[in-house]
C-alpha cells in the first residue's frame, strides 16, 4: 500500500503560477512511476503530466511548455509547477503513483483544486 498526500493548489488568475506537492510513503525506485491526473467539471479525468524512476518525463499537449514534474527523492516527494495558467486547467487535480508492472495508476491521493479564474 502506498499513501499519496497532496498539498498546494488553491486560486490563481490567467497567467499566474500554483505549486503542487504529492508526498508518497514509498520511493519511486524500480521503475516505478508517480505523476498527476486532473478533472475538470463535467469531463473525465485526464493525464497530465507523469514521471518514472529512470528520470523519464511525459505531458498533456495542453501543458506542455506551462507544467514542470519533479522529483525529490529523498523525500518521496513529486512537485507539480504550474506556470502560465489558463481557465481550461482548472479542475481537481489528482496525485497517482503506478508500479512498474501496472498499466494504469496503482494508487491516488486525495485530489486538490486548483481555480484559474479572473
Amino acid at each position: 500500500q502506498v499513501q499519496l498526500v497532496e498539498s498546494g493548489g488553491g486560486w490563481a488568475q490567467p497567467g499566474g503560477s500554483l505549486t503542487l506537492s504529492c508526498a508518497a510513503s514509498r520511493s519511486i525506485f524500480g521503475g516505478n512511476a508517480m505523476g498527476w491526473y486532473r478533472q475538470a467539471p463535467g469531463k473525465e479525468r485526464e493525464l497530465v503530466a507523469a514521471l518514472t524512476s529512470g528520470g523519464a518525463t511525459s505531458y498533456a499537449d495542453s501543458v506542455k511548455g506551462r507544467f514542470s514534474i519533479s522529483i525529490d527523492n529523498a523525500k518521496n516527494t513529486v512537485f507539480l509547477q504550474m506556470d502560465s495558467l489558463k481557465e481550461s486547467d482548472t479542475g481537481v487535480y489528482y496525485c497517482f503513483y503506478r508500479r512498474y508492472y501496472s498499466r494504469a495508476p496503482d494508487y491516488w491521493g486525495q485530489g486538490t483544486q486548483v481555480t484559474v479564474s479572473t
